[in-house]
């Protein structure tokens, strides 16, 4: 910690804490319940772009396809009362989708809490169910403490959205304190019996399926996954929302697990003697209702992969639950050695499948949805985001 004292406000703490943690760009609608901060945004502008918004709404989307895009936690500011709920759907896009995010709150000042306020909301009582942590910084001087934690919490484990509440006195009060360091992420990694144990199940497999969704994932976790599982010809599928996570162009890649999923993948997942789940919850989208897998105890033989714990058997009872980051698990699967010379036909089968799935078919009118989405496919450029 750098342990040289500044005296400033708790507008300007914050925005320097937000700038010593990375933070490049943050989304939010300006309100007076932290007008300070906005004071210290102004001030680390060259280093610091806070994007202004129309509505909270928006702007928590924003932030929320920010913390999906970079694997960074994705920063929202809104104002007491009507920002915060305007810009609670966002947030609970963040918490459903496993994605890192800190979001800021103004609030009634201490001398005017539990008052009922002009727009006073309990955000512990509002945004718990929805967020990793939801707390409340009283005192100027914890900022930094606070900020640090939000950022630890936000990337631990299973990513998701954090929720300070900002005072509108502790933002104006000022105190002598230190900044904190760039944060650290924190996540498991599998252990070498449970490589051994994966193995086993996978190798002794007729009929083998992998599922991949979730969040924490990043692009050489993408690219190495991909390169393994074509390397053991094993089909894999992505889970609701999560179809960018293996290249849709692999020969692995046998179609999307989720609302309107192909009826002969749906049967082929139902029909697996053995499911390698990796970062995916197994929720009611992904499993068509909980309909293709039983609960609590699925017919096949469940390996699953998650990044929190707290996901491991919350559901479902695994036969194999590992606690793993998406990067750490792709690394180690480097050492797991398949032979799937055996399921290969039914590998290229499940992807012709997928591909006479995926032909356009006429709809009534003369507009085509399909021939739009196949000629956005064609034409835009291969890094380009819709």
């Amino acid at each position: 910690m750098q342990h040289d004292l500044k005296v400033r406000h708790g507008g300007r703490i914050l925005a320097d804490a937000l700038v010593g943690h990375g933070v490049r760009m943050a989304f939010g609608v300006p309100g007076e319940s932290y007008l300070a901060v906005l004071d210290g945004l102004h001030d680390v502008a060259d280093k610091l772009k806070f994007i202004v918004c129309r509505q909270e709404g928006g702007a928590s989307y924003m932030a929320e396809a920010c913390g999906k895009l970079t694997g960074q936690p994705g920063v929202l500011f809104v104002t007491r009362g009507p920002g915060a709920t305007n810009g609670a759907v966002g947030v609970y896009t963040a918490f459903q989708d496993s994605t890192p995010m800190v979001v800021f709150v103004g609030q009634v000042g201490n001398d005017f809490v539990e008052r009922e306020a002009f727009q006073e909301i309990d955000y512990r009582r509002m945004y718990g169910p929805m967020t990793k942590w939801v707390a409340q910084i009283d005192r100027t001087e914890r900022i930094p403490e606070y900020v640090s934690h939000a950022f630890h919490t936000a990337m631990a484990g299973r990513p998701g959205p954090v929720l300070l509440a900002l005072p509108e006195d502790m933002l104006f009060a000022e105190a002598a304190v230190a900044d904190v360091p760039h944060y650290k992420t924190v996540r498991a990694a599998p252990a070498s019996a449970d490589l051994r144990e994966l193995q086993k199940l996978l190798q002794g497999a007729e009929r083998p399926f992998v599922l991949i969704g979730g969040g924490g994932w990043d692009r050489a976790a993408c690219d190495g996954l991909r390169v393994w599982l074509e390397g053991a010809q094993l089909p894999a599928g992505t889970s609701f929302r999560c179809q960018d996570l293996l290249d849709n162009r692999s020969d692995s890649f046998v179609g999307d697990v989720g609302i309107g999923i192909n009826p002969k993948l749906a049967q082929r997942v139902r029909e697996a003697d053995v499911v390698l789940a990796i970062g995916a919850r197994l929720g009611e989208m992904t499993t068509g209702g909980y309909s293709l897998f039983q609960v609590p105890v699925p017919s096949q033989t469940l390996i699953h992969v998650h990044s929190g714990a707290e996901e491991l058997g919350r559901v479902y009872r695994a036969a194999l639950p590992i606690n793993s980051g998406m990067s750490q698990f792709v690394e180690a699967l480097a050492c797991v050695k398949l032979d799937g010379a055996k399921w290969a036909a039914r590998t290229r089968q499940a992807r012709e499948e997928y591909l006479a799935w995926s032909v356009p078919q006429p709809i009534p009118g003369k507009l085509q949805y399909a021939e739009i989405v196949q000629w956005l496919s064609d034409e835009l450029p291969e890094d380009a985001i819709v």
